[in-house]
């Protein structure tokens, strides 16, 4: 994905991550992403505590329906602000927060479950 671009349409497995950026769609992409079922997305958070109420936002305005949105906080599981996590809540989305890592894996093993899941990935 370019800085130009900042946008991938369509629903993809992250293949690699590390190296402060992930690998999906045959791409790389330097720095923390959005994955929604309507695409992937450049975030400009590059720590757990930058993660804003307009990301969330944006993800409830853009992903369409959700069973779950997982935040990848970064190399440790660190915590998400509880007002964003109520505000999922709200929306009847349920959430999980854990290490990029563990969110990668948990992302992937979702979409192969054809599960509506959306992950916010903290680069490491």
């Amino acid at each position: 994905m370019t800085a130009a671009q900042g946008h991938v349409p369509g629903r993809y497995k992250i293949d690699d991550y590390g190296g402060g950026g992930f690998r999906f769609a045959d791409m790389s992409h330097r720095g923390s992403i959005l994955a929604l079922p309507t695409g992937v997305s450049a975030i400009t958070a590059t720590a757990w505590n930058e993660i804003d109420a307009a990301t969330v936002d944006h993800a409830l305005a853009e992903a369409g329906e959700l069973d779950l949105f997982i935040f990848g906080t970064g190399k440790d599981l660190m915590p998400v602000a509880s007002a964003l996590r109520a505000k999922l809540r709200a929306a009847g989305i349920g959430n999980e927060v854990m290490s990029t890592g563990a969110a990668v894996r948990a992302y992937n093993m979702l979409l192969d479950e054809g599960r509506r899941v959306a992950a916010l990935l903290i680069a490491v």
